[in-house]
């Protein structure tokens, strides 16, 4: 899925299968999703989402990447009336819309939502305000200009590697959303598989050093750096250095301002 972006945003995002996984020969479970673009009004959006499919559901993968398609019919559908701020309770709606989606493909396919179980997180940024939403563990990374913070903890379960997914009967009780005034600067949406690299867990705080890199080659990329900067996420992601820290699938999107008019995003 691929979007033509308009605005002065540099998007790239990747997945990679993790070493656990292809082991067994099992796929990559993580998708996601990231576009900015224009209302017809000219205000400026950033989308960016992800989901991690359950490593114990019989769908999981599947489960992730229908909730990046219903994610992006709803926003995208809903751009001219996304408030400047309070954007919480669009992104709950969201949340039920994409749960009610997984339920109808898993119907279809005569098989239980929890075979289709996935975590959901995003934000959804304008030029006056980012607002984070999760069900799950990953996490959203925003800088509006004080700094990097992660408005919502990653959320984990009762038990050790336990968390909570969108196909969850309680799901949309769970939703946490946060909203942070300012226009953002950089944003990161990452699944679990990276967690232990993005997140200093002592402090459920960013962990600044892991991200400077990315967002200062970002802001400065072209265009046609595009297809350059993809190369390199993936070969990062795949690499020796993170494959010896996790054996998971791993999803990273950033985005971060630039100076020219136009760029698109490379969801995996």
């Amino acid at each position: 899925m691929t979007a033509t972006n308009p605005t002065n945003w540099r998007i790239v995002g990747a997945s990679t299968i993790g070493s656990s996984h292809r082991a067994t020969g099992s796929p990559c479970q993580d998708s996601s999703w990231a576009t900015s673009c224009r209302t017809t009004s000219g205000r400026q959006l950033l989308l960016a989402f992800a989901a991690d499919g359950a490593g114990t559901a019989l769908q999981g993968g599947v489960g992730a990447e229908v909730a990046m398609e219903a994610t992006a019919a709803f926003l995208t559908a809903s751009l001219d009336v996304i408030p400047e701020e309070g954007v919480e309770a669009l992104l709950v709606e969201c949340a039920g819309r994409v749960s009610a989606r997984i339920r109808e493909v898993a119907a279809a396919a005569g098989l239980a939502p929890r075979d289709f179980a996935c975590t959901w997180l995003g934000v959804v940024a304008t030029d006056a305000a980012a607002t984070v939403v999760q069900i799950g563990d990953g996490g959203v990374v925003i800088d509006v200009g004080g700094g990097l913070q992660m408005p919502v903890t990653p959320m984990s379960g009762e038990y050790a590697n336990q968390t909570y997914f969108i196909t969850d009967d309680d799901a949309l009780g769970r939703v946490r959303t946060a909203t942070v005034p300012g226009r953002a600067e950089r944003v990161a949406v990452f699944t679990d598989g990276i967690q232990r690299l993005a997140v200093d867990l002592a402090r459920n705080a960013p962990h600044e050093p892991f991200f400077r890199g990315f967002f200062e080659v970002l802001s400065r990329a072209a265009a046609h750096d595009e297809d350059r900067l993809h190369a390199g996420l993936l070969a990062f992601l795949g690499g020796p250095e993170v494959e010896k820290r996790t054996d998971d699938d791993k999803t990273l999107v950033l985005a971060a301002l630039g100076v020219s008019a136009e760029t698109c995003c490379q969801p995996a």
